[in-house]
């Protein structure tokens, strides 16, 4: 097992710095710099020797694998440097919003998983009948409805019934739970539907294959309760696709739900993403990719120990 662990972790290796230069390369790629951008955007005339100079300033002037090389070594030392933009340290920018980032995903994941586990139990056990085509299209309607979509729904609702709109500004859950859960709620039910919907329809599909089982068939003939049968045999084996799903959503909400932010107002790693690419902001832009790629790495490779878990017959040798 630990032996399987550490090729784990030495695999990460690699494919982060796959991604980090696949990053780099493709962002100078495009026409223009975070210079040109910063200085002459809005058509203003700034002499050639101003540019030049901020270029070599920034680092802009070296040549490209020298500025890889300066960026690795930092990013080695866990010093991602200072946004090309503001010129304030980048770890701190992203330390600012990963809070609210992080808290966002794990309440819409949690509500995905109340929603989905036993609404798609419930399907898969009342297979064609009323019960399975009501969950089947309240996990169509999710798949259907952007998140973004039904917050401003929720937004909307709140205004016109209750005379209440969620507030404007965050405030760190230990600091005043109460006008925290105010504003995160919203967001968290809205990106946990939809969510939730994906995860339904894996539950109901993988739990109606664990049912079709011979050791399920066995357990029912020895005289086990249905929910013994439900809870102890076939949910626990039918859970390993629908972790995998919950695993690799988790991971997409950190960073990337930048239309939602912008409904609900919140500033989070997705609006910052979406500035840092806007602005050429290369060093930004390098070190939330990374973030993002991490967090992938990292979540996957916890699935994938989560699986000797919820199965006593996967085993890592």
């Amino acid at each position: 097992m630990w032996r399987y662990i550490l090729a784990r972790l030495l695999l990460m290796i690699p494919t982060l710095v796959g991604v980090a230069v696949l990053t780099f390369l493709l962002l100078r790629v495009v026409p223009g710099d975070v210079v040109m951008l910063k200085y002459a955007g809005e058509g203003a005339f700034v002499p050639h020797e101003t540019i030049e100079a901020e270029r070599a300033r920034l680092g802009l002037d070296q040549p490209l694998w020298r500025q890889f090389v300066d960026w690795m070594w930092g990013v080695v030392r866990f010093d991602f440097g200072l946004s090309m933009w503001t010129g304030r340290p980048i770890a701190h920018e992203i330390a600012i919003r990963l809070e609210l980032s992080l808290q966002l995903a794990i309440m819409a994941t949690l509500v995905a998983v109340l929603l989905a586990l036993p609404l798609g139990t419930l399907a898969a056990l009342h297979q064609d009948t009323w019960v399975d085509y009501a969950i089947r299209v309240l996990s169509i309607g999710g798949l259907a409805t952007p998140s973004f979509w039904l917050g401003i729904l929720l937004i909307l609702a709140l205004l016109s019934l209750f005379r209440w709109s969620p507030p404007v500004t965050f405030t760190p859950f230990l600091q005043d739970p109460l006008a925290n859960l105010s504003l995160m709620i919203w967001p968290a039910l809205a990106v946990g539907y939809r969510y939730s919907a994906v995860a339904t329809r894996m539950t109901r599909s993988s739990l109606l294959e664990v049912l079709r089982e011979d050791y399920v068939r066995t357990a029912r003939a020895k005289g086990l309760a249905e929910r013994a049968v439900v809870l102890g045999h076939a949910l626990r084996n039918a859970l390993l696709p629908v972790v995998t799903v919950i695993g690799l959503e988790f991971a997409f909400l950190i960073g990337g739900l930048v239309v939602t932010e912008q409904v609900f107002n919140l500033n989070g790693l997705g609006k910052l993403m979406v500035e840092a690419i806007t602005r050429r902001d290369y060093t930004m832009t390098q070190a939330l990719v990374l973030l993002s790629a991490t967090v992938y790495v990292v979540v996957n490779f916890l699935v994938d120990l989560l699986y000797v878990v919820l199965d006593p017959r996967v085993s890592y040798h």
